[in-house]
C-alpha cells in the first residue's frame, strides 16, 4: 500500500500537448498504486508559471521532482515504492 500523504502533482499547461501525452502514459501507474493525480495549470498561478515556465509538464512527488517533459517510468516506480507503508 502506498501512503495516502504521498501526492502526485503534474505541473501542466492547457495546450501542452507533452503535459497531456504525460499524464496519459501516467494513468497505468495511477491505477497500479491507487493514486490520484492533481495536475495544476502553471498559467493559473503567476508563482507557478515564474518556478516551471517552459520546463512543464513537470512530476511531483511531495516537493520532489520526478521528471519533466517526459515520464521516467523507473524513476516514478522507485520513488512510490520508497512511499510504501
Amino acid at each position: 500500500m502506498i501512503d495516502k500523504g504521498a501526492q502526485l502533482r503534474l505541473m501542466s499547461r492547457g495546450y501542452c500537448h507533452l503535459c497531456h501525452d504525460m499524464e496519459q502514459a501516467l494513468q497505468p501507474l495511477l491505477q497500479e498504486f491507487g493514486l490520484a493525480l492533481e495536475v495544476l495549470d502553471v498559467d493559473a498561478d503567476p508563482e507557478l508559471e515564474a518556478r516551471y515556465d517552459e520546463r512543464v509538464p513537470v512530476l511531483l512527488l511531495g516537493e520532489e521532482e520526478l521528471c519533466h517533459y517526459f515520464l521516467d517510468e523507473p524513476r516514478v516506480r522507485k520513488a512510490l515504492g520508497r512511499r510504501r507503508v
